[in-house]
């Protein structure tokens, strides 16, 4: 493919101290990853640089001021090179704050990049949010940083492996909080938000299954009454907004229906319906997708993996399908030259 038909994206090299950047390395060596977009890491060259030698993948680090000045040669990662991590204190595999302020100057800068048009999505790897929190940047994650610094849109988060696609309700608070959080308003911006985004993904006349909260959607009111005063109201207003929804179903069966084709995605009330279900298809599989920005974002669905830190052996099966399905929602949208 021509190079300037590819998608430029931006790569947010994630926690230091964890496996991100060897991911990374191993995944901007892939042929199939070459070929699928133009990608510019955001990061600390140096640290690149270790984690090349680390996993031992067949690519050197070019650093670069600004991503326009990427030439995308073959053989070669470039690095927007912050210069925010000090090598000779830094720990693999432990909380550090250093690499949590470093991280998120990454991602600050991406997603600049992103808003002014320089780049055509961004793809964050792993962060740790004990140390997001340590540096002074008080996040539950990626989802709400980015809501932020993209001017606090109405976001929620999709987690996508394969045929499987859930989108979520609510997720990092507490199920009693979450239990109070399914109410009509938000369950329908979720389904707006999902069906905007099966769009972006190629998805002509999206299918989309909601789940219910209680066990059995509460078999008619006997476990609960959350799926007749919340849930259907929601379902019923997104129908008369001309959206194919289906829904609320229990629990325990919507997700493998969603998995065997019979919708293109299901909303899960809450984060471990949502995830368990998801993540039994494997702990690498699966992407991470924030819906309702103004920019596309994808991201692993992993944390730093502080355990493989600095042995290599670190899984980019992840990362890949992030880059893989950021290049799929460019194709739906203009790209930058």
């Amino acid at each position: 493919m021509n190079e300037k038909l590819k998608p430029l994206l931006a790569i947010t090299m994630g926690d230091a101290s964890g496996s991100g950047p060897e991911i990374i390395a191993k995944a901007l060596a892939d042929p199939e990853i070459i070929s699928a977009a133009r990608s510019v890491v955001i990061g600390d060259a140096a640290t690149m640089r270790e984690a090349i030698s680390i996993t031992g993948a067949p690519v050197q680090v070019r650093e670069i001021k600004d991503i326009s000045e990427a030439s995308f040669p073959g053989g070669i990662i470039e690095v927007v090179d912050l210069k925010n991590i000090n090598l000779g204190r830094l720990t693999r595999g432990r909380i550090d704050s250093m690499a949590g302020k470093a991280a998120y100057e990454y991602i600050k800068m991406a997603t600049e990049m992103a808003l002014a048009g320089d780049c055509d999505a961004i793809v964050t790897s792993a962060i740790n949010k004990e140390a997001l929190n340590k540096a002074g940047y008080h996040y539950d994650g990626h989802t709400q940083l980015l809501a932020e610094l993209c001017g606090k849109p109405e976001v929620a988060m999709m987690l996508v492996s394969g045929k499987l696609r859930v989108s979520h309700v609510s997720t990092h608070v507490s199920l009693h909080q979450a239990i109070t959080l399914v109410r009509p308003a938000r369950i329908l911006a979720v389904l707006r938000l999902t069906d905007e985004t099966l769009r972006r993904m190629g998805v002509r006349q999206p299918r989309i299954a909601v789940s219910g909260l209680n066990p059995h959607a509460s078999d008619g009111g006997l476990f609960g009454d959350e799926e007749t005063k919340y849930i259907m109201p929601a379902v019923q207003e997104a129908s008369l907004q001309g959206m194919d929804v289906t829904g609320p179903l229990p629990p325990d069966s919507v997700f493998l229906r969603a998995f065997e084709g019979q919708f293109d995605a299901a909303l899960a009330m809450y984060h471990d319906q949502g995830h368990i279900a998801l993540k039994m298809l494997g702990i690498t599989q699966g992407v991470n997708v924030t819906l309702g920005l103004p920019i596309i974002r994808t991201s692993v669905d992993h944390g730093p993996n502080f355990g493989k830190a600095g042995k290599g052996t670190a899984d980019p099966t992840s990362l890949k399908g992030a880059i893989k399905l950021a290049s799929l929602m460019c194709r739906h949208q203009p790209r930058v030259s």
